[in-house]
């Protein structure tokens, strides 16, 4: 069994950050535009090098993202940043009609999303973003799940042709994956093989999905572990390698049940190889105040949970 370290706990947001500051130095296409939130969404570097390449919009998501199109058309990639709620559920109207609709090249870049928000509650927590994303035609949907993949996969997008969503958090998480990593869109990351259970999971439950591997692992049973960094396109040819070993599967997400990658594996599942799965997700729920780890905890988005749903799916297959 392949061990993962964490090399120090950062935030996502802060990868991010840091990929938006790379792509200051490398690609003078790269605009970055912000909704009163630079400090929230780690801009600060990309700012302070390159003035003329940032627009502060104010408390204006939709105005952001009309103006984020317009860019499109002189050749600019911009990137935009705000919470993960306003960057999608605000702003709907104007990403479908404005963006999607017309391929705009735009890169909706979305921090402080799911529960982890924490303290400021359901109104500013979101877990309906990737269903929301998914469904436009023609938009890239990605959720990574640590520092160094974050900044790997801003910087990717840059040079992916269309609308892309990306979506990423605000605690300090473990990270994990490696620094010099090449990010591939599309592309699902096989942490470790395995022949009696398949975990896939997406964000910060990848690193939760590791720890409950272990666990199993305690009790005789092999867990193949696989990062669904990118939920659309989703690589169907992973899930289906890997099912077709085990048997079945256990999804994990910081996301309502409804809509997200539980769904997305469930088509395909049903379209190539129908076995038995457990979804780790909310249960078409809004969220509430709390830390993040009492708020993962309630909500049964943590190691213990994947471990359990794990048990019970081993069973069904049996």
């Amino acid at each position: 069994m392949k061990k993962y370290i964490d090399t120090g706990k950062k935030d996502t947001r802060s990868g991010f950050g840091a990929g938006l500051e790379e792509l200051g130095k490398t690609n003078e296409n790269v605009v970055a535009l912000c909704a009163d939130l630079i400090g929230s969404l780690k801009m600060d570097a990309f700012i302070a090098n390159h003035p003329e390449r940032f627009f502060q919009i104010g408390i204006a998501e939709a105005n952001m993202m009309g103006i984020a199109a317009g860019l499109t058309i002189g050749g600019k990639i911009p990137f935009t940043g705000t919470f993960a709620n306003f960057s999608t559920g605000r702003v709907y109207d104007q990403i479908r009609q404005s963006i999607a609709y017309s391929d705009k090249n735009v890169k909706i870049c979305a921090s402080h999303a799911g529960l982890t928000l924490g303290e400021d509650g359901a109104t500013h927590q979101i877990l309906e973003d990737i269903g929301l994303m998914k469904m436009l035609p023609g938009m890239t949907v990605i959720n990574t799940c640590d520092y160094n993949q974050t900044k790997a996969a801003t910087i990717a997008i840059a040079e992916h042709e269309g609308p892309v969503y990306l979506r990423f958090g605000r605690p300090k998480v473990a990270n994990f994956t490696a620094e010099d990593q090449k990010f591939e869109i599309g592309k699902a990351v096989l942490l470790q093989e395995g022949t009696d259970i398949t975990i896939v999971a997406t964000g910060h439950l990848v690193w939760e999905a590791l720890q409950a591997a272990k666990a199993l692992q305690e009790q005789g049973i092999s867990a193949e572990v696989i990062n669904i960094h990118t939920i659309k396109p989703l690589d169907d040819e992973a899930i289906i390698a890997s099912v077709k070993k085990t048997r079945c599967i256990v999804t994990a997400e910081e996301h309502n049940f409804l809509g997200g990658l539980g769904e997305s594996v469930s088509r395909v599942l049903a379209q190539h190889y129908p076995v038995p799965q457990e979804f780790i997700a909310t249960k078409d729920t809004f969220g509430e105040s709390g830390t993040p780890d009492q708020l993962m905890e309630k909500y049964g988005l943590n190691a213990e949970s994947i471990t359990k749903a794990a048990q019970n799916v081993i069973k069904r297959k049996q």
